[in-house]
């Protein structure tokens, strides 16, 4: 059997001791695997990396106390909504990546159009999101920083509840809180 060979030092000839038992203690360092693919996949991140994985792919917002499921969701979609932060399509894509849907009407589609540059917001939660007034904020916080600059809008939280009458029937209702929010 051969031994080894000895790594070749990129040092200098001139440089100390300790120069040397640092460039050899960083060695092994380097033939460490690294599972990059897994690391900036969502899907695959271990959880306890995410939050480093939002912030590399410019999240604005992060909460601990989210969901995995929704964190790993807000990641999915950083790219595509932050390509197209500013329109009606962001500010949708942001509302569904917490879980969440809603009804966008801007200030031209109503039956009377309302003043330039507002729209509504109806937002329903799902099922299986937090149903906190912190939560629903986030979303709001989220939806005014995606949002057009310029756009005001009004707020309405909407909580949905299904329901079933015998094996033939069901039934569906829609119970709204109007909030007003302002951007500055």
């Amino acid at each position: 059997m051969s031994e080894p060979r000895p790594r070749a030092s990129l040092l200098p000839p001139n440089s100390s001791p300790l120069e040397h038992a640092l460039e050899t203690t960083a060695a092994g360092a380097s033939e460490l695997p690294v599972p990059l693919r897994a690391l900036w996949n969502p899907d695959t991140c271990p959880a306890e990396l995410l939050p480093w994985l939002a912030w590399a792919l410019s999240l604005d917002a992060w909460q601990p106390y989210w969901p995995e499921r929704i964190k790993r969701q807000r990641i999915r979609d950083a790219i595509e909504i932050q390509r197209r932060k500013g329109t009606a399509k962001s500010v949708r894509d942001v509302v569904r990546s917490f879980g969440a849907s809603l009804a966008l009407r801007e200030w031209w589609q109503k039956a009377e159009p309302g003043p330039p540059h507002t729209f509504d917001v109806v937002l329903t939660l799902g099922a299986e999101v937090p149903r906190s007034a912190e939560f629903q904020q986030d979303i709001v916080d989220e939806i005014t920083r995606t949002k057009p600059v310029r756009a005001h809008f009004t707020f309405t939280a909407g909580l949905s509840a299904a329901g079933g009458v015998g094996v033939a029937g069901g039934a569906r209702a829609f119970v709204y809180r109007r909030l007003a929010a302002t951007a500055h």
